[in-house]
């Protein structure tokens, strides 16, 4: 164990390569056995001594550095090759050459001639005997196991079973609707041996199937085994056979055959019909899918046969899965395998039953009337004008239907996983506590549950599907010491939840008195002591109703009965009433006076006849007296003593004159007057009277914490007369406490004391971002006047004002007092996503652990007194300890990448963190310290050598003022530069050495922790320790976030409830019942132990592995791992607040299932999981987004079919005879798409989510209230970003990690920067789109009526007008007309602005384009081949428009018609490339000459045109059709020069490409301005657009800071002049 942890440790970058540590470690541990048996060495006959010998850095020289430098030169080839994975070794590559026997051809010491070191000496392949390799790397060894090419056919490698499934079922299904339409004609056995024919699909399909595997395993052959190449082959081979067979067996079933049968009998002789044959062969075929079935019902089999090492078993596997590291054994319980199964069968019959009956069978007539009858006229020129059976508009009716068919299992997904995911909440007892009044009404069942839960006890709890229902909690028994002890732990820890309320400024200290229990139990006091909040306003209430009762006890009775919490306000009051007086009260007479009187009382409460006998409507007078005296006591004054002494007095008047009655009276006047009552009548009992408590009162009282707080808790008791229905008012405090209240209802495991607890470590990676916002940073104002701070006070009015008390300062004060500023910065930046709101939240674990600890460790004395009093001591045994056992139990590091360069040049961020190190003693700080050292070699004379370091604070003495230094913990010496790869998985792997523990949680930058949730992590950690499924421990424990950004502005909103959905049922549904859950990032906790043995927390190699985090769930799933998922905790996070930041981060979240797409991760998991956990998987990973893509591909498959119809003239023709085109399926393909496309795949478990937590009638209005705010704009327009980047990754690559920013977004971004944005992602795809329905519109009118036009292209005008405009209408400020004439100006000087080498893309429009083109230039040949093919479909438009003209209407569709369109276009390039090199040449000395030229070329243009209008009768439409036509021609032929760059570059066109694409660009920045310029004209559009984007106190106070900051300019010229 511990040879492997200094492995390990020093392993650096190797740590990402387990099997590589592996093989180090057992060559090592061979060495070290032999060095302790003392063994001799066969070799040299000596005894056995360290290969590597035991010299200063050996291991680290010798070892780690070759396989080091050997990852740094392939990390550094990537870098060149952007696109190409196939040209470098990733991690994994590197990590699976030891997965061969072939490694120990490396050797030990390692040979430095192996394979495995050769590297590639130059980065570009060139041409070696016909096949491409690298130069001068004749040996190297290329990639393992996989190759990572790009390629669409990705999706259907890696999940090939479920893509035959559809389209064996889809094939099926037309069968059955094309004879006859029911699914009862199958038994028919004409249509049964068709449908039969879907078995020679499939043998196509597995064909294919087989040759892209060898195909995309081109490159890894060098360094496969010969075994694997065999099964490769064979596969081939046999997939091959099958496909001659099947069909050849299949001919011989027919009599009659037809098509293609006929066909293959007449090859092979027509012998007579043999059907069982094709049964026979069909039955063969299918033996190894029977017994993968078999062996599918008995996971358990499944599981021993693939991880034996029996030789029989492995080549009995060997067919069917070739032998890896990983992928084995991942089956799951019978019990779980049956969940998802039955999920998956019931989904899949809905699909297909829905597909049948709505989608296909309503096809097939149409489809049968359109190919019985052959159009002959065509409106344009037609190649194949006798052509049969109209096979072009089956092809445009039926493409949308079958793009549908292929997605809309997202839909049904999307259905029941809402479904399923509420089931499952409800019966995790979700949302059973949302609001406060539930909160009260469960109140009193709290303190078990808490002890039950959160207190180490040995009862074993109930656990399974009757607990989750049962809302009983096992109460404790009448042990009155044991309830004691209950109530002493529960106000511990409720009291630490609730001041950290008020430190974090959530509630304000009114509400802080009201909702804190005693921290010291007053054991004199026999009761439980509630929150005031519970208690607050019941006794002024009570005390009314007795005045108001009239002597009518039982009415008073029944009020009093129906709030159990009047009752216990009642005897809390009595109780403290009574204690208080016994504690000032020493006087001996005075005291059995008193005595006489709480006997009288207890004897009526005993018997339950105070409300009748006394008389209760006296009782405001001595609750007016008793505050009276509180208020004396809370002074403590010793003037005050005579005040004191005249309220007793008077009490007791009060007592004895009027609430007892004179039978009660006689007893009590006999003990003050000893005995002669009877005797003395009138006034002498009073004088004595007044002799009573003069000197017979403690006063003032010695205060203790204790008494204080008994005094005041009495006194709010007393007065406060408004109901505390609403404490805490603030929203967030509600929910946390309401959250922290329902989760103990919860189904957790027992908490183990913190001593046995599993000990676990936090891990943060920090780059950049912002630690704590500076004062400048604070009172930086925006363009519109609009400061951080001011921001957050709109934001936040009610948690500025708490903050305000708690500094006791007014507005004015908090902004100029310098001594509150450290203060003020912190209070934003905990509202901020900054690193010191993180690491605030996470260090609640410590002092949760350090309560935690006390608790379990305190004596019964200490537990009464209370946790803060033993806390404020100052040298108590108890709390060191507790200390300590907290610091062994839990450490946290964040990785500040940059830190130690921070520091060197003196970066706040670097003094920032430091402070946070001297705020938090237990916190640490890892960095890779970069430092100059002399260099070894003769040719440099410094070399730069690395360190992974980690520091804390240094201590100082109390005394000693001197600065605070960080101190150096360890310094571990690494190869060179730890980012090899990408940042955040490589600064993790740096600094995961420092943690501790066998559990580590992962935290981002942008999280927050909660004290109340904090205290739920042991019984957390002993998750680790259950089988989730009866198989396996989990390795990944996945927790619920809470999204806090949702309150920025209306896009936050949307944002927040999108991810809150995916963070809680998303992600409950995936964990149970479909068991494909991996890790999404944080804030997960892994088995540290299991992870470090496997590759870590997460996967680095470049671009590839762009999503870091979710590899690590896939390879934890891939060894064997178990990820869960838990909803009684969760942690705060920030998201993406503003629409370009969303954007980004949408944009990056597509690249990376991009790059997932082509992973060997997805093509294992796809390919090892079981047929259902399988769907589970694509559904839920990569085939969300590329059912997003079959969305968008529906609109254009729908859109260029219809073009084709309308130019071609087919359309008319067959609207004339057949009505098929507006029929059913297509309105259900639309509907569908707009399904999709409005965003309600994410609104319906959104839906489920906000009603299971927070009330259905709360999800509607939710509902509502985002449609107003246009959320369907918003999703309409995250699906084209999603689909472009998700594409163009598969195409081209071009996968960057894009930084977002985590600021506020209250600022204007500029047209030109939304356009640099989303001008290919979305308006260019927007521009295309309108075209294609005005094009429609415009030839599609004559026969079609206005509504049914409408109701087939609405959501598409929809999705036009939203990729066009949503940017410009989520920009704050977007519509304001100063900030539309500075866009302009901006847009202008960029567009004009000249590129070149160093110029900012920002800067110039050159730049930017030619950044655009970056993935182009390194597709390779095959993207280069599919975008020029892509871009063809450009000139349909022309071809089609050209026939439709009015001049051209006598030439009868000729082919001339056309060619003549191209020297029209020839002939304009002509023109403006003539004037654009006349202006170059001529325009400074010929300059008349020149402007002749130009009049010449316009007055020419302009009589072509009257020419043309008188002669040939061309129209205005004409004009606008030709713009229609040669506009798209013109794009078309943009992308193909962008495509064949280097062609037109050697021609020497490319200048004259790039001034047609500025043109382009201008015109499209036009088209898309007028209409924002248009409206922001009118003064509402910007304030309807400011109402809607953010809530309204920031609306109204941005509008009163225009003001304000228009009033400062004024004030700023008159002082000027």
């Amino acid at each position: 164990m511990g040879l492997y942890l200094l492995v390990w440790g020093e392993a650096a970058n190797l740590r990402f390569m387990p099997e590589c540590l592996c093989y180090i470690y057992h060559h090592m541990a061979f060495e070290l056995y032999g060095m302790l048996a003392g063994n001799v060495s066969p070799m040299t006959g000596e005894n056995v001594k360290p290969a590597y010998g035991g010299d200063e850095e050996a291991f680290l020289m010798k070892v780690v550095t070759p396989i080091y430098k050997v990852i740094e030169e392939e990390a550094h080839r990537s870098k060149t090759m952007k696109s190409k994975h196939s040209h470098w070794r990733n991690y994994d590559d590197l990590n699976e050459y030891f997965w061969k026997v072939d490694c120990f051809r490396l050797g030990w010491p390692m040979r430095a001639d192996a394979d495995f070191f050769k590297t590639p000496k130059f980065a570009y392949p060139n041409r070696l005997n016909g096949e491409e390799r690298s130069a001068g790397s004749v040996h190297w060894m290329g990639k393992i196991n996989f190759v990572e090419i790009r390629s669409f056919w990705h999706i259907f490698r890696s999940f090939d079973r479920m893509w035959i499934f559809l389209i064996l079922s889809l094939q099926a299904m037309i069968i059955i609707a094309w004879n006859g339409g029911t699914p009862s004609d199958i038994f028919d056995a004409g249509v049964f041996k068709q449908v039969l024919s879907i078995f020679i699909t499939a043998a196509v399909l597995k064909l294919g199937q087989a040759t892209l595997d060898i195909v995309f395993g081109w490159k890894a052959r060098r360094s496969m085994s010969f075994a694997r190449k065999l099964r490769y082959v064979l596969k081939l081979v046999s997939a091959a056979a099958w496909v001659v067979i099947l069909p050849v067996t299949y001919a011989y079933t027919w009599s009659n055959p037809s098509g293609l049968s006929r066909i293959i009998k007449s090859w092979l002789g027509n012998g007579q019909n043999q059907p069982s044959l094709y049964i026979l062969a069909v039955v063969i075929y299918l033996a190894p899918n029977i017994l993968a079935a078999v062996l599918f019902l008995f996971p358990c089999i499944r599981r021993i046969l693939e991880s034996s090492n029996v030789k029989v078993i492995t080549f009995m596997m060997w067919w069917s899965q070739p032998r890896l590291f990983v992928g084995r054994g991942m089956h799951e319980g019978p019990f779980s395998l049956f969940k998802y199964t039955m999920f998956w069968v019931l989904l899949l019959a809905m699909k297909l039953i829905v597909s049948f009956y709505i989608e296909i069978k309503p096809l097939v007539q149409p489809t049968k009337d359109i190919m019985r009858e052959p159009i002959r006229n065509f409106q344009w020129h037609e190649f194949f004008p006798n052509a049969s059976n109209n096979i072009g508009v089956v092809i445009a009716l039926w493409a949308p239907i079958i793009l549908v068919y292929f997605m809309d299992t997202q839909i049904w997904y999307a259905v029941f996983s809402t479904l399923i995911g509420g089931i499952y909440g409800a019966c995790r007892r979700l949302g059973e506590i949302r609001t406060l009044g539930m909160l009260r009404s469960r109140f009193e069942s709290l303190p078990w549950a808490f002890n039950k839960l959160l207190i180490p006890s040995d009862q074993h709890k109930r656990k399974g599907f009757r607990a989750a229902f049962s809302t009983k909690l096992a109460k404790p028994s009448g042990n009155e010491q044991e309830r004691e002890k209950i109530a002493a732990r529960f106000a511990q820890m409720w009291n630490l939840i609730i001041t950290s309320f008020r430190e974090e400024d959530l509630i304000d200290n009114r509400e802080m008195d009201l909702l804190l229990v005693p921290y010291c139990k007053d054991r004199e006091l026999d009761i439980f002591q509630w929150p005031p909040f519970l208690l607050a306003s019941k006794i002024p209430i009570a005390l009314d109703m007795a005045a108001d009762s009239g002597g009518n006890y039982r009415d008073l009775n029944k009020r009093m009965k129906s709030d159990p919490y009047f009752s216990y306000a009642i005897r809390e009051c009595y109780a403290s009433f009574k204690n208080i007086i016994n504690t000032l009260v020493f006087g001996q007479r005075e005291k059995v006076v008193m005595q006489e009187i709480f006997e009288v009382v207890d004897k009526h409460i005993a018997e339950e006849t105070l409300i009748r006998d006394l008389n209760m409507r006296s009782l405001p007078a001595l609750s007016k007296k008793l505050i009276e005296l509180l208020e004396l006591l809370q002074k403590n004054k010793v003037e005050d003593l005579g005040q004191v002494v005249i309220l007793f007095q008077d009490m007791l008047e009060v007592v004895t004159k009027d609430i007892m009655e004179e039978q009660e009276l006689s007893s009590v006047l006999d003990s003050i007057h000893g005995g002669n009552a009877k005797k003395h009548e009138g006034m002498t009992p009073l004088d004595q009277q007044d002799q009573l408590f003069t000197k017979a009162i403690k006063f003032p009282v010695e205060a203790s914490n204790a008494w204080t707080e008994k005094i005041k808790r009495l006194h709010l008791l007393l007065t406060v007369k408004e109901s505390a229905m609403d404490v805490p008012t603030n929203l967030d405090a509600r929910r946390r406490i309401s959250f922290f209240a329902n989760s103990l209802f919860m189904d957790m495991p027992n908490a183990p004391k913190v001593r046995n607890m599993l000990p676990f470590s936090v891990l943060t990676p920090y780059y950049k971002e912002d630690v704590l916002f500076s004062s400048d940073n604070l009172e930086e104002a925006n363009e519109d006047g609009i400061t951080i701070l001011f921001y957050l006070q709109k934001i936040y009015p009610d948690e500025w004002k708490n903050f305000l008390e708690r500094v006791n300062r007014s507005e004015e004060e908090a902004r100029d007092d310098d001594t509150i500023e450290d203060e003020l910065r912190l209070w934003a930046s905990y509202r901020g996503q900054t690193l010191t709101r993180t690491v605030r939240g996470m260090m609640y674990y410590r002092k949760a652990l350090e309560l935690q600890a006390f608790l379990d460790n305190a004596k019964d004395d200490d537990l009464m007194k209370g946790y803060r009093e033993i806390a404020d001591m100052k040298e108590s045994e108890l709390m060191t300890e507790c200390k300590a056992i907290a610091d062994m139990k839990f450490t946290y590091v964040v990785s500040c990448q940059q830190y130690g360069i921070q520091k060197r040049s003196g970066d706040p961020c670097a003094h920032d963190i430091l402070r946070l190190m001297t705020t938090y003693p237990s916190f640490r700080v890892a960095y890779i310290d970069e430092v100059e050292a002399p260099s070894q070699d003769r040719n440099k004379k410094t070399d730069k050598v690395y360190y992974s370091v980690l520091v804390k604070a240094a201590v100082t003495k109390s005394d000693d003022p001197g600065q605070s230094l960080d101190q150096v913990i360890y310094k571990i010496k690494l190869p060179g530069n730890a980012i090899l790869g990408e940042g955040k998985p490589e600064n993790q792997n740096h600094a995961i050495i420092f943690t501790r523990g066998e559990c580590l949680q992962t935290i981002d930058m942008n999280q927050e922790h909660y004290m109340e949730e904090a205290l739920k992590m042991r019984n957390l950690l002993e998750e680790f320790l259950e089988k989730h499924d009866g198989v396996r421990y989990p390795s990944i424990l996945g927790v619920r976030e809470h999204i806090f950004t949702g309150s920025v502005s209306s896009l936050a909103w949307f944002m927040s409830n999108q991810e809150t959905s995916f963070v809680t049922i998303g992600q409950r549904v995936l964990a149970n019942p479909l068991r494909v859950r991996f890790h999404y990032g944080h804030p997960d906790i892994f088995d540290r132990l299991f992870h470090l043995t496997r590759g870590g927390i997460s996967k680095a190699s470049k671009i590839i592995n762009l999503s870091e985090d979710i590899f690590a769930g896939f390879n934890s799933t891939l060894r064997e791992g178990n990820v869960t998922h838990h909803e009684y905790m969760q942690v705060g996070k920030g998201r993406d607040v503003g629409l370009n930041q969303i954007s980004l981060f949408e944009a990056k979240i597509a690249n990376g299932n991009g790059e997932q797409t082509l992973s060997r991760d997805i093509y294992r998991l796809g390919h090892r999981f079981d047929f259902f956990r399988m769907l589970s998987c694509y559904y839920t990973t990569i085939g969300f987004y590329f059912s997003t893509m079959i969305t968008v591909w529906t609109v254009y498959a729908f859109l260029y079919g219809r073009l084709y119809l309308v130019l071609s003239g087919l359309d008319a023709a067959l609207a004339t005879g057949k009505r098929f085109v507006h029929n059913t399926p297509l309105q259900v393909a639309l509907a569908s798409e707009s399904f999709v496309q409005l965003g309600f795949l994410m609104a319906l478990p959104m839906m489920m989510e906000i009603g299971l937590e927070r009330g259905f009638r709360t999800a509607l209005s939710d509902f509502v209230l985002m449609q107003l705010q246009l959320a369907s704009v918003f999703f309409t327009f995250s699906l084209g970003t999603k689909t472009h980047y998700y594409g163009r990754t598969l195409l081209h690559g071009g996968a960057e990690y894009r930084a977002t920013g985590r600021g506020f977004v209250v600022f204007h971004a500029k047209f030109a920067e939304n356009y640099r944005l989303y001008s290919r992602s979305h308006f260019v795809k927007g521009i295309e789109l309108m075209i294609l329905l005005v094009v429609y519109e415009i030839f599609g009118q004559t026969y079609r009526g206005a509504i049914t036009y409408i109701f087939i292209t609405v959501s598409m005008w929809f999705m036009v007008g939203t990729w066009l405009f949503a940017p410009f209408l989520f920009n704050p400020s977007g519509f304001e007309w100063q900030k539309i004439v500075d866009d302009w100006t901006d847009w202008n000087k960029w567009i004009s602005n000249r590129g070149g080498i160093g110029v900012a893309p920002e800067k110039s429009w050159e730049s930017w384009w030619d950044k655009e083109q970056g993935p182009l230039r390194h597709s390779g040949k095959r993207g280069t081949i599919l975008e020029i093919l892509l871009a063809l479909r450009f000139f349909i438009y022309q071809y089609g428009l050209v026939y439709h003209l009015n001049i051209t209407k006598q030439y009868n569709q000729s082919v001339l018609v056309y060619g003549f369109s191209w020297v029209v276009i020839l002939v304009m390039l002509l023109v403006m490339k003539t004037v654009s090199v006349g202006r170059r040449r001529f325009s400074a000395e010929f300059q008349l000459v020149f402007r002749l030229i130009k009049g010449l070329i316009f007055i020419t243009f302009i009589s072509i045109i009257i020419i043309l209008t008188a002669i040939a009768h061309m129209t205005v439409l004409d004009i606008f059709v030709c713009i229609l036509a040669f506009m798209p021609t013109g794009w078309g032929l943009l992308l193909i020069a962008q495509a064949i760059k280097p062609v037109v570059e050697m021609v020497g066109l490319w200048g004259s490409v790039k001034a047609l694409a500025r043109g382009y660009e201008i015109l499209m920045g036009l088209l898309l301005f007028t209409p924002i310029a248009f409206l922001a004209w009118f003064p509402f559009v910007s304030e309807f657009q400011t109402r809607m984007l953010f809530n309204q106190a920031f609306s109204r106070g941005l509008q009163i800071s225009r003001i304000l900051g228009g009033h400062k300019k004024d004030r700023a010229t008159r002082n000027k002049e």
